[in-house]
């Protein structure tokens, strides 16, 4: 069994940075991609980034590309997400992602296993 634990900012100011952690634990010797999910209310579950475990490669939405910088912590199964200048339609539910997940479905909620509980991101002006 896999899980995941998210933690990070709860309301930030526009413009301002969001940063997110999630930590693996249990059943992590398959994993070889993670990410972030978001969800708004009334919206789809749209991706934000992806990383891959197993090197250094990175995947980015469009509706965050040029602002947000996914990483990670192999050694204590964690990855990291930071959006910069964040706007009005960043906010959401966050959710940490796990799974082996072929590259071609980077983007695809379905084909990642594991989910997070998700944390509440919401930006004032």
């Amino acid at each position: 069994l896999l899980q995941l634990a998210e933690s990070g900012e709860g309301t930030v100011q526009e413009g301002g940075s969001l940063r997110l952690s999630c930590v693996a634990s249990g059943d992590t010797g398959e994993i070889n991609r993670m990410g972030w999910f978001r969800q708004a209310p009334g919206t789809e579950r749209e991706i934000v980034a992806a990383i891959f475990t197993r090197g250094t490669t990175t995947y980015y939405g469009e509706s965050v590309a040029g602002r947000a910088l996914i990483s990670q912590d192999n050694a204590k199964n964690a990855v990291f997400l930071q959006i910069d200048n964040l706007k009005p339609e960043d906010a959401a539910m966050y959710y940490c992602v796990a799974g082996r997940v072929p590259v071609s479905k980077w983007s695809v909620a379905h084909a990642y296993p594991s989910w997070g509980h998700g944390t509440q991101v919401t930006v004032s002006s």
